[in-house]
């Protein structure tokens, strides 16, 4: 059986989609799996032993009608059997139409489901207590006769990864037998980040709790806003805090957090990547998306997630207000409602 999964655009997209391939070889070992994906998202799928062959579209094949069909072509020579398209969109779209596949899978969408020899509609609700991320994706392995099975994504790193990361953290003075806490400290953009002089309000209550050392993700671009962060924190968080530790690749950065005993902060695909490299999480949701959708039941155990409705209610039209601007509704989620969680969750770590 010879398999052609299509997932495009976000890093933590791509990684969550990697559960088909784990239950895909568990149901049919000697099957050959391909993933057409983004080539900014290769990271975190390398290494996986469930994904026999990686595919790249990068935006020119998209966008030049000749490298497209190049692609095309290339797809069409590997004679695969079965297509899932877990992304759905115009692209996505194209290919499916572009090659001949005895089974055809993908959301159903009135527009597009002429496409698929099996149209799948999503759950609006989870029905096994995982995200409904991780539940969609795994509905579309339904048309092939797999009934649901809990499983999270995964990410590999090879022992020569994780040898380079201990001996950059250690190059940077940090001591592995101490604790070691990644801080999401912002989100994708400053509108989508948990207020700064909250975040530092809880930094200084992790200093309290526990004696440690603190790493911040960030990208170059926002250096002035954890910055800002650092700033507002007290003088005992800032020796903890070792702005210096930078990763510079995105392969680097998993090794990195590897090492961490946790990570804290801002929900996104950090927090995702710190999951499937088994590291416990404390997520901060942006107030106007769905919690379920990147969280659940399931996942408590080890993980913690944090939403402003977990609080106080919020109408649709609300909802609505967050979605273009969060900024008042981050404020309502102060820390005094969010600390007693992570004191908790601080507890679970046993450092």
């Amino acid at each position: 059986m010879k398999v052609l999964i299509i997932q495009q655009k976000m890093i933590g997209d791509v990684l969550t989609s990697t559960v088909l391939f784990e239950e895909l070889k568990d149901k049919h070992p000697i099957s050959e799996l391909h993933y057409l994906i983004n080539e900014n998202t290769a990271a975190v799928v390398e290494n996986n032993p469930f994904i026999d062959k990686v595919k790249i579209v990068s935006k020119e094949t998209i966008k030049d009608s000749l490298k497209f069909y190049s692609l095309i072509k290339n797809l069409r020579s590997e004679h695969y059997e079965i297509i899932i398209d877990a992304y759905g969109k115009m692209s996505s779209l194209s290919v499916c139409l572009a090659i001949n596949a005895s089974k055809k899978i993908g959301y159903y969408k009135s527009y597009s489901r002429f496409i698929y020899t099996h149209p799948i509609k999503r759950l609006r609700a989870p029905e096994n207590h995982n995200s409904l991320a991780i539940e969609n994706r795994l509905r579309l392995l339904l048309p092939l006769n797999m009934e649901f099975n809990q499983v999270l994504p995964k990410i590999y790193l090879s022992d020569v990864e994780k040898d380079e990361a201990s001996n950059f953290l250690k190059s940077k003075g940090i001591d592995l037998d101490k604790p070691l806490i990644m801080i999401s400290v912002l989100g994708s953009n400053l509108k989508k980040s948990y207020p700064n002089n909250y975040m530092a309000l809880l930094l200084d209550f992790i200093s309290r709790k526990i004696d440690c050392q603190m790493l911040f993700n960030y990208i170059p671009t926002q250096l002035k806003e954890v910055q800002d962060v650092y700033r507002l924190c007290n003088e005992k968080t800032q020796s903890a805090i070792k702005l210096d530790v930078y990763a510079k690749s995105l392969r680097s950065f998993l090794g990195v957090t590897s090492f961490c005993d946790a990570m804290i902060g801002n929900e996104g695909g950090a927090n995702n990547m710190a999951k499937a490299l088994n590291i416990p999480t404390f997520s901060i949701f942006n107030p106007h998306l769905n919690k379920r959708n990147w969280f659940g039941k399931f996942e408590e155990k080890k993980h913690t997630a944090i939403h402003l409705r977990d609080y106080i209610a919020m109408s649709p039209i609300e909802i609505k207000k967050a979605k273009k601007n969060p900024t008042p509704f981050y404020l309502k989620l102060n820390p005094e409602l969010v600390t007693p969680k992570l004191e908790k969750f601080i507890e679970t770590l046993n450092l």
